[in-house]
């Protein structure tokens, strides 16, 4: 294998460039005075939580088209291999603020609960439901499970999944998750985003 890899031309770069990440919750909260004020302000409106997995498919271009059309006034909140489907994309930030923080991989999911339980916690809410933030999480593959499971024991609702649903999901389980959560599966982009802006 190394003979004939000796043989073959050097890879050539396909693309360049910079990707900002870091943003688990210690270094979101070390900004939360900004974050708090910018939504005081209406600067920021709202959050969506798009993390999870995704692949490469082309069918699977929903959560590009959604970062794409969400307002200008919204930041995404995002953790997991579901990224690489628009943290390339320019996005732009609001009032230095990037509109696309990234905590991480899957496991960095945590942080993005963190941060939800702090800004529950700023605005003195009684239910972390009372905040501006939606969750539209890609599922993909079953490791998602430990995701999904942690914001259902947070009392999360109103949760979007897809472009797939989960393959061992019972008419039970489903029910059970339908009726307790409010979980629903991905519609179009521009129902779905208009939907996040009501709060639905």
């Amino acid at each position: 294998m190394i003979t004939m890899a000796k043989t073959c031309k050097s890879p050539e770069e396909i693309e360049s460039g910079k990707i900002v990440g870091g943003f688990a919750h210690n270094q979101v909260l070390a900004l939360a005075d900004k974050v708090i004020d910018a939504v005081k302000s209406g600067a920021i409106k709202r959050f969506v939580v798009m993390a999870g997995c995704d692949g490469r498919q082309k069918a699977r271009s929903y959560f590009t088209e959604v970062a794409e059309m969400l307002p200008k006034d919204t930041v995404i909140l995002t953790a997991g291999c579901a990224k690489y489907r628009y943290n390339k994309l320019a996005l732009g930030d609001i009032g230095g603020i990037p509109r696309v923080l990234d905590a991480g991989q899957c496991n960095d999911s945590y942080s993005l609960a963190v941060i939800a339980l702090k800004l529950k916690e700023a605005f003195g809410l009684n239910d972390i439901n009372e905040l501006p933030i939606s969750y539209d999480i890609a599922w993909y593959e079953q490791k998602a499970v430990a995701v999904l499971l942690a914001l259902l024991f947070l009392g999360i609702k109103g949760i979007r999944l897809g472009p797939t649903l989960l393959a061992f999901l019972s008419p039970n389980v489903a029910k059970v998750l339908v009726e307790k959560f409010g979980i629903k599966s991905i519609g179009t982009v521009q129902n779905d985003i208009a939907a996040m802006m009501k709060g639905e």
